[in-house]
């Protein structure tokens, strides 16, 4: 340490002490919401060159920008913002970082006690703001020099908390005395020369790996991979070497064309499996004796029903040490590598009769064909399903897709046959709509790639405020805005038939009004409106930050969607007669 012990140069020292050591550790980005009660660790932040720094103005973007980074990389962004309420605003984001086991250190400046609880301004209580949302709380009081030799213990431990067999975010809430701005002097000395000491795998035990391949082999089944859900290309494997469908959530990185039913040697993957599953004569006659569930389930509600259902062997498979059965219907859990898993189940799986693998595949072909053929042509009017489908179909090599929630993730769920090799994010821990454009900053910004976003007009008025500085920003963000004026979602939903229809607007469908195209042109960002496939891929081809607005109709929405069900419901029930 600095012989200087002022408290000024004491707060400098022990923040470039803890920012030291999380990038001895590997952080590479850091958030900052503006405040001035954050300075002495804003300044630690910003003068270290191997970080990246990016600033937001409103809290609740910044902390989705560094949910978006953590996602993305798989290390936290230490994300930062002043006393009071601007701590507050983080909460959504954390809540959907802990919900999505995705690492983040989130540091919140605070008063001294002493201006706590005596009606000081700025000041709330912040301990353990975030409640059981984090993996590890910790106030360490202002910091005082002699206790300097727990500086680094003590970044190491937020690291490693956030990072470990169950990443996710981790709160340091920071006391700071005036003055604020102060210069620091040595930092303690590194105990290690290497990283902080972390598990982030568990290793399947060889009697589980046993029991499961004797409960599978030679049994007709189905695998349900979700994020989260291994290696694509080991899920793959274990499909071949079993004979059984993949039914593929499009951010678990399958719905690639090796694997898909346009495949040579016929695929694997069931992407269409929301409107296969609607046929009852398919689905019934083709109710698996086992399942598989690999990672974080799906949108669709029509799979979920259908799982719940089955009376089948389900075994659930996920490297987080966390629940996840809302039906009760698991009958083994298993907490481990994923990939390893089902690599190890590959070797020792024997395959079931090939006709099992060979009709979900023709599901697939006719599912997708009936699809394509209601969605039409290139010159006809955009639908939500033909924005989804196309934009996915259009992705350039090495792109990143960012999904809201409510109808865009279902939409690239159930019509987005493939994808490329774009890499898919969605915040579905928390469901939650907010934060999307924020979420897809962050992961531009960690990635520099080309960043496309499927947005919703409603969750784009919610995060209207990550499109502040937005154009000034150097990332390749395209967002694809569909505009039905409200929450269509709704439109699904019993309430639309059993309400009346002002009521309805009035609760549900929530009009709003609001011209977006003029919400954007504010803030500096290209705005283009399109009408058809052709326009829509045209425009999706420039680079951002930019928007291409699609307009759509809730009431015409809706039938669209019931025409591409009963469509492939048709064949498929005509195929089953046969």
């Amino acid at each position: 340490m600095s012989p200087s012990h002022t408290p000024q140069d004491v707060a400098a020292t022990f923040c470039a002490t803890l920012v030291d050591e999380w990038i001895c550790n590997g952080v590479r980005h850091a958030v900052v919401a503006p405040g001035s009660r954050s300075t002495p660790l804003a300044l630690a932040l910003a003068a270290r060159t191997e970080l990246e720094l990016d600033v937001f103005h409103d809290e609740r973007s910044a902390a989705f920008a560094a949910l978006g980074i953590g996602l993305d990389t798989g290390v936290p962004a230490i994300l930062l913002c002043t006393s009071g309420t601007a701590a507050a605003h983080f909460h959504a984001a954390v809540v959907e970082a802990h919900q999505s086991a995705v690492p983040m250190l989130v540091c919140t400046a605070d008063r001294p006690p002493e201006l706590c609880d005596v009606g000081a301004p700025q000041t709330i209580d912040q301990t353990r703001l975030y409640g059981a949302a984090v993996r590890w709380f910790h106030d360490p009081g202002v910091a005082a020099a002699e206790a300097s030799g727990t500086w680094r213990s003590m970044a190491s431990h937020a690291f490693a908390s956030s990072t470990g067999l169950w990443p996710g975010p981790v709160h340091l809430n920071l006391p700071f005395r005036e003055p604020l701005v102060g210069t620091a002097g040595e930092l303690p000395p590194r105990r290690l020369a290497g990283r902080s000491a972390t598990s982030s795998a568990v290793t399947p035990a060889l009697a589980d790996i046993a029991d499961i391949a004797a409960m599978i082999s030679g049994r007709r089944g189905v695998i349900v991979a979700g994020r989260g859900g291994g290696d694509p290309f080991v899920v793959a494997e274990l499909a071949l070497a079993l004979g059984w469908p993949v039914m593929a959530d499009v951010r678990g990185g399958l719905r690639l064309g090796r694997w898909s039913g346009a495949a040579a040697d016929g695929g694997v993957v069931v992407a269409a499996f929301d409107d296969i599953l609607r046929s009852a004569v398919f689905a019934g006659a083709h109710s698996p004796e086992v399942v598989i569930r690999l990672g974080e389930a799906p949108a669709s509600k029509v799979l979920g029903q259908w799982l719940s259902a089955l009376d089948a062997v389900q075994v659930h498979v996920s490297s987080l040490p966390t629940w996840s059965d809302a039906d009760g219907v698991i009958d083994r859990h298993v907490t481990a590598d994923v990939s390893v898993v089902c690599g190890a189940l590959a070797e020792k799986a024997e395959v079931v009769d090939g006709a099992w693998l060979a009709d979900w595949m023709a599901a697939e072909r006719i599912a997708q064909t009936e699809i394509d053929s209601v969605l039409g042509a290139q010159d006809v009017a955009l639908s939500e399903p033909c924005v989804a489908r196309s934009l996915a179909r259009s992705l350039p090599q090495g792109a990143n897709l960012v999904v809201s929630s409510s109808m865009p993730i279902r939409d690239v769920e159930w019509y987005a046959d493939r994808v490329g090799d774009a890499r898919v994010f969605a915040n579905r821990g928390a469901n939650g709509i907010d934060g999307v454009v924020a979420t897809a900053t962050g992961i531009a910004l960690a990635t520099q790639a080309p960043t496309f976003v499927l947005i919703g007009d409603v969750a784009f008025l919610h995060d209207s405020s990550s499109l502040t500085a937005l154009a000034a920003r150097s990332v390749d963000l395209r967002i694809v805005l569909v505009d039905n004026d409200g929450g269509g979602i709704f439109s699904f939903l019993p309430q639309s038939a059993a309400l009346e229809r002002d009521r309805f607007e009035l609760l549900f469908g929530t009009p709003h009004g609001t011209d977006l195209r003029a919400l954007a042109a504010a803030h500096g960002l290209p705005v283009e409106r399109v009408a058809t496939v052709a326009e829509l891929v045209a425009s999706i081809e420039q680079p951002g930050p930019r928007v291409t607005l699609v307009r759509s109709d809730r009431a015409a929405n809706v039938e669209v969607h019931d025409a591409v069900h009963r469509a492939v419901v048709a064949a498929l029930d005509k195929t089953g007669d046969r």
